[in-house]
């Protein structure tokens, strides 16, 4: 029995919409995660995240674990008290930034040890250590299982070794975590862009029995087409009765493409980032405010929008913000780019509801297509 009752109540093709029901609140599928590494979306409050429709946003047991401490953040009462976010938190499991962040890591079947990339401190994560952060320590609501990155693009046989080992440390994740009613833990199905070991990893992961399912190991380097190859088998190897979450994805047409292909969670850095160098997503794609054509553009990003950032604030006051180096640009196109996000998000949910999808990706790939970046 899954810890979070999961309904579909609409699927057109692949995709479906539903809920995902936590202790925290209901998460409305498909959803997108804003990412909070070290404990805040950066630039917003939370009630600016709130507002702009996120119904969970992902914390970051790497960073967390070396900053402020795991330990500290139990001692602050969890990571909702200690930010301030009361619905639910996703937290990835650790192992993707001590791969790409940290200056020396080992792997070894009992777990990884690397250095931090603060101060140089060795730490070893193992699956129990990573569950023992995200569920006791830090008190998220779901949480992900401990497994091994690998970049694209590498030899078959180190991503199936990568692949084995991963669900041997699905396993101990899973025996860590227990029985749990209100929390519960996703596994991370790899495989690179092999659909023979993807299919393997899938079921080695659905023998031990998880309360969803990610597809991981994507956006990595292997480029949007071969994502969306492997997003053509990779979902309907795993239950259609529990969420799949596409790790780390990406760009808006990246999640549109998902969608259509039976993908219900995703999180990614690339809002915030954005915001924080000028950028600003719409539907017509990005634009970048540093271009000198915005300079007396008196148009908003979003006068239809409720959000003040992308409402209320002209096109030309934008730029100069960004010119400046001025701290509010970064927050108002963080805000607004958070708020789009969600806002696609909620045009798909309604999308599938209504049968409508694939007249929505087909306008909405036209438009893109079109973008200034």
């Amino acid at each position: 029995m899954a810890a979070f009752p999961f309904t579909i109540q609409a699927s057109d093709g692949r995709a479906r919409t539903g809920v995902l029901s936590t202790p925290r609140g209901e998460i409305r599928t498909p959803a997108f995660m804003p990412v909070g590494t070290a404990g805040t979306v950066k630039a917003l409050t939370v009630d600016q995240v709130a507002a702009t429709g996120a119904d969970i946003i992902l914390g970051n047991t790497y960073h967390l674990m070396l900053r402020p401490t795991a330990e500290r953040v139990a001692r602050m009462g969890g990571l909702h008290r200690f930010m301030r976010w009361e619905k639910p938190i996703l937290t990835d499991s650790g192992g993707f930034q001590v791969m790409s962040l940290s200056k020396i890591a080992k792997v070894t079947e009992q777990a990884v040890t690397f250095q931090s990339h603060l101060d140089g401190s060795r730490h070893v994560l193992s699956p129990e250590r990573s569950i023992e952060i995200q569920a006791d320590l830090l008190g998220s609501d779901i949480v992900m299982q401990l497994d091994q990155l690998v970049g694209l693009p590498a030899p078959e046989e180190a991503v199936a070794e990568a692949m084995r080992l991963s669900a041997r440390w699905g396993l101990r994740s899973k025996n860590a975590f227990g029985e749990r009613d209100s929390q519960a833990l996703f596994a991370i199905q790899q495989g690179g862009t092999s659909e023979a070991l993807r299919k393997e990893s899938a079921e080695r992961l659905q023998e031990i029995g998880f309360d969803g399912y990610a597809i991981g190991g994507l956006a990595v380097g292997e480029g949007h087409e071969a994502m969306v190859e492997v997003l053509d088998f990779a979902p309907a190897q795993l239950p259609p009765d529990r969420p799949r979450y596409l790790m780390g994805v990406g760009k808006p047409i990246d999640i549109v493409e998902a969608v259509w292909r039976g993908v219900d969670m995703f999180d990614c850095v690339l809002p915030t980032r954005s915001g924080r160098h000028g950028q600003a997503w719409t539907w017509d794609g990005p634009i970048n405010l540093k271009n000198a054509r915005f300079a007396e553009d008196e148009v908003p990003l979003d006068a239809d929008s409720d959000v003040p950032a992308s409402r209320d604030y002209s096109k030309a006051y934008l730029h100069h913000l960004v010119k400046a180096d001025e701290i509010l640009g970064q927050v108002l196109l963080s805000w607004h780019n958070i708020a789009f996000f969600q806002r696609l998000m909620a045009e798909m949910r309604a999308a599938i509801a209504e049968g409508r999808l694939e007249a929505f990706r087909s306008d909405f790939r036209r438009r893109a297509s079109g973008s200034d970046t």
